[in-house]
C-alpha cells in the first residue's frame, strides 16, 4: 500500500525517495511511500528529537514536540517518547491505592498501654517536607529531592524519638499536612498555579507521600497512642486533604489512633491543662492567632497553658502573647532555585518536637537537624 506524505527534500533523499511528477518544482512536496518508508521516517524524526534532547540535557519524556529549524530544513516533529501527565487521572490514582491496599490490608489489634501517673503528650511535626521538590546542589548549594525529603523524615522523627527516651510518653500528637507535597497539579504548579521545580510525576509524589506517612504513623504507634491532626496548605490545598483522608481510611480499624481530617484552617487538641493550636501560616497573621484560639476553640478557659503551632516560612520564630505562645517550625526541605535567588536560605534544616507536661505545659523542645 502506497502513502503520500509531506517531507522535506532533505529527508526524502536520506531514504531514497522519488519526488511525485505532479509535484516537481513545487515548494511543498508530497512523495509516494510505502508503509515501511514511512515507520522509517518517523523513527528518524522520534531520534531527532532524542539527540536534541540529549544535547540540551532535557528530559525527552517532558518534550511534547520540537520544531527544527536550519538552513537547509525546518520539521516539526512529535515526540513519541512525551509522557501527557493529564492522562493520569483521579480515578487512575485511585485503582493504583486500592490495589496497593488490597495487597496488604493491615489488621490492628489494640494495643494496652502501661499508664504513668507523670506522663507526657510528644507532639511531633515534621513540617513542610515538600515530596516532590527539586533542588540542584550546583545552583543552590544543596540538593533535595524523593529520596531524601523521605530519608530525613524518618530519620527525623526517630531522632526525636530517641531524645524524647527521658519521658514517659503516654500520647502522641502528629501534625501532617503542612506542604507534605510540593505540586497540586499534574502542570507541576502549586494550588495557585505557581509553577515548581519538581522531582519525580504528581501521582508517583502521592504515593511516596502516602507510604511516608503510614511508616512515621506505625513507629509512633510502636511507643504511644497517637492523634493525627492534618493542615491544609498552599501547595497542596487539594491533594493534601486526600492524601489526609487516605491515612484515615488506611488506619480505620486501628483502635490507638484517632484523626481529624477536615479541611479547617486551624485545628485545636486539648491535653490536659494544654491546649495546642496548629495551623499552615499562610493565612491568617500571627498577631491574630491567639484571639481566634479564644473565640474557636471549646477549650479556652478550662486550660492553663495554650500553644500555636505554625509553618509554612521554613524558619524558627517564637513569640509570647497575652495567654499564648506562638512558635513556627523549621523544615527538613532543601533551598530550591526561587528561595535562594531571592536569599532565603540559611536557616537550619530540622524536624522538631515538643514535649508537654500533664499540669506545666510545654516542657522540652527536641530538634534533630541535617
Amino acid at each position: 500500500m502506497k502513502v503520500r506524505k509531506r517531507l522535506t527534500d532533505q529527508e526524502a533523499n536520506s531514504f531514497g525517495l522519488k519526488l511525485n511528477k505532479k509535484q516537481e518544482g513545487r515548494n511543498k512536496s508530497l512523495y509516494m511511500i510505502d508503509k515501511h518508508q514511512w515507520q522509517q521516517v518517523k523513527e528518524a524524526r522520534s531520534k531527532g528529537v532524542i539527540d536534541s534532547c540529549n544535547k540540551l540535557e532535557v528530559d525527552v519524556s517532558t518534550v511534547k514536540h520540537l520544531w527544527k529549524k536550519t538552513k537547509k530544513e525546518s520539521v516539526f516533529v512529535k515526540n513519541p517518547l512525551y509522557v501527557n501527565e493529564v492522562e493520569k487521572t483521579y480515578l487512575d490514582l485511585r485503582d493504583e491505592i486500592l490495589k496497593d491496599i488490597k495487597k496488604y490490608t493491615p489488621k490492628f489489634e489494640k494495643l494496652e498501654r502501661e499508664r504513668h501517673p507523670d506522663s507526657h503528650l510528644l507532639v511531633v511535626d515534621p513540617a513542610d517536607i515538600h515530596i516532590g521538590k527539586l533542588a540542584s546542589a550546583f545552583e543552590s548549594g544543596e540538593a533535595y529531592n524523593n529520596q531524601i525529603a523521605v530519608r530525613r523524615v524518618l530519620e527525623g522523627v526517630r531522632g526525636i524519638l530517641s531524645k524524647s527516651n527521658g519521658f514517659n510518653i503516654d500520647k502522641i500528637l502528629f501534625i501532617g499536612g503542612n506542604d507534605i507535597l510540593h505540586i497540586d497539579t499534574p502542570k507541576r504548579t502549586t494550588t495557585s498555579g505557581t509553577p515548581q521545580d519538581t522531582d519525580g510525576m504528581w501521582y508517583t509524589n502521592f504515593l511516596i507521600a502516602k507510604k511516608l506517612y503510614v511508616d512515621v504513623l506505625e513507629i509512633l504507634l510502636s511507643v504511644a497512642d497517637v492523634h493525627f491532626t492534618f493542615n491544609p496548605s498552599n501547595h497542596d490545598y487539594t491533594n493534601g486533604f486526600f492524601l489526609a483522608d487516605v491515612i484515615q481510611t488506611y488506619f480505620k480499624d486501628c483502635k490507638n489512633i484517632t484523626f481529624d481530617c477536615d479541611i479547617s484552617h486551624r485545628k485545636y487538641y486539648k491535653y490536659h491543662n494544654n491546649l495546642i493550636g496548629t495551623t499552615h501560616g499562610d493565612g491568617a497573621k500571627m498577631q491574630d492567632l491567639p484571639l481566634l484560639m479564644a473565640h474557636e476553640s471549646k477549650d479556652w478557659s478550662s486550660v492553663k497553658h495554650r500553644y500555636i503551632y505554625t509553618h509554612h516560612v521554613h524558619h524558627k520564630t517564637a513569640k509570647d502573647f497575652a495567654g499564648v505562645t506562638v512558635e513556627s517550625l523549621r523544615s527538613p526541605s532543601g533551598t530550591d532555585s526561587w528561595h535562594h535567588r531571592n536569599g532565603f536560605s540559611g536557616a537550619p534544616k530540622a524536624v522538631e518536637g515538643f514535649i508537654h507536661s500533664k499540669d506545666n505545659g510545654q516542657v522540652a523542645r527536641l530538634t534533630h537537624i541535617f
